[in-house]
């Protein structure tokens, strides 16, 4: 069977394209970033990546008909620490104009067959659900049948990252029977995702699908194992830095780090500094740690409180330092060959707003794989 073929929008460094690898061929991908292009092409080394924004792109500049049309675009506006401003706002309202172009390369009579849309949970709730529904109400009036996913990049590599996938299938494609149920799997389905289908029209609903896959096999990584004993691009704090990270944490957290040094061994932990209220309803910044084998969620760098610290206690000894890009791509699932920004905020920047590798590759096995496989038998069968 020949390659399956895809569209990568919004690709930042190509952690889709990481994901689907093998067996699949880019077509055409696309992003504004001028920084992350650059990575892009240092890893993929192809011409298909078109640096710019997704306004200026016309149907007739993406080329062929793709089996997939994948799409992380941006979060900000639809996170939960983000504004607000949802599909309204400057950088997730890209979606209309990205949406807008594969709605034209579908009137062309090229509508890929699949569809990934890869966000934030918050876009379940976003503006009361309005842009939920928005969303749905475009797949389904362009001829798609679709469903959702919430699916934590912690099942695969150990970062606490759950995330929202819409998966649409074109209507008139067959879709297998082992890739779908008749009611949400407990797996990939949250309270927020079954309250966002009741909240869909009547037609949307039944145009929904269940999307079904496998659970993935015990991930036996733990954050330690993705630490690097002699890290580049970071230092180690000094005493003081570190006895001045400790004090910022509640004493909650600073009985962690004491029951850490009572095991007398290596422990190694993950710590956000965060803004909370203090008991006079004051804001102060806490340093938060865990020490479940654990990261934090990964953020794009916004101030020096959203760039995760590691924290190592070894006996009575307690180390800390920024967490490394190295780390950082780990974190996503990326193999230590993947070429990096050599600026640490440029790489921490491109890691975190990335998808996680092995969630795309385990979506790509278990439904977008079988449904075109599917459509492709169907159609030599017709021929």
């Amino acid at each position: 069977m020949s390659e399956f073929t895809y569209y990568e929008f919004f690709a930042g460094g190509g952690m889709a394209r990481a994901g689907l690898r093998h067996g699949w061929r880019c077509l055409f991908a696309n992003d504004f970033d001028h920084k992350k292009g650059a990575i892009y092409r240092a890893n993929w080394r192809d011409d298909s990546l078109r640096i710019g924004d997704v306004r200026s792109i016309r149907a007739d500049e993406v080329p062929g008909t793709a089996d997939l049309a994948w799409a992380s675009f941006p979060c900000q506006d639809l996170s939960l620490a983000g504004g607000g401003a949802g599909l309204r706002g400057e950088r997730s309202g890209t979606f209309w104009p990205y949406w807008s172009l594969i709605r034209s390369i579908a009137e062309a009579g090229r509508a890929p067959s699949t569809l990934v849309l890869e966000n934030v949970c918050g876009t379940l709730t976003s503006h009361e659900g309005k842009d939920f529904r928005a969303i749905c109400a475009e797949l389904f009036k362009v001829g798609y049948r679709f469903g959702a996913m919430v699916i934590d990049a912690a099942s695969f590599v150990p970062q606490s990252r759950p995330r929202l996938f819409i998966v649409a299938t074109r209507d008139d494609l067959a879709i297998p029977s082992m890739t779908s149920g008749v009611e949400a799997d407990a797996r990939w389905t949250t309270r927020s995702l079954l309250r966002a289908f009741e909240g869909l029209p009547a037609k949307q609903r039944e145009a929904w699908i269940w999307w079904r896959m496998p659970a993935p096999a015990p991930r036996v990584t733990i954050f330690a194992d993705l630490i690097e004993d002699d890290p580049v691009g970071v230092v180690w704090h000094t005493a003081h830095e570190t006895r001045a990270l400790l004090a910022k944490m509640t004493e909650v957290n600073r009985a962690k780090v004491d029951e850490a040094i009572r095991h007398g061994c290596r422990v190694v932990g993950a710590v956000y500094k965060r803004t909370r209220l203090d008991s006079d309803g004051e804001k102060i910044q806490r340093a938060e740690v865990r020490f479940d084998g654990m990261a934090g969620c990964l953020r794009t760098p916004a101030g020096g409180s959203s760039r995760q610290i590691v924290v190592i206690v070894d006996g009575r000894r307690v180390r800390s330092r920024l967490i490394s890009a190295r780390e950082t791509a780990r974190l996503m699932g990326l193999l230590d060959s993947y070429q990096l920004p050599e600026n640490y905020n440029e790489a921490y920047h491109l890691t975190g707003d990335g998808v996680a590798v092995p969630v795309v590759r385990h979506v790509a096995a278990h439904i977008l794989e079988p449904i075109i496989a599917l459509s492709r038998r169907s159609s030599r069968a017709a021929a």
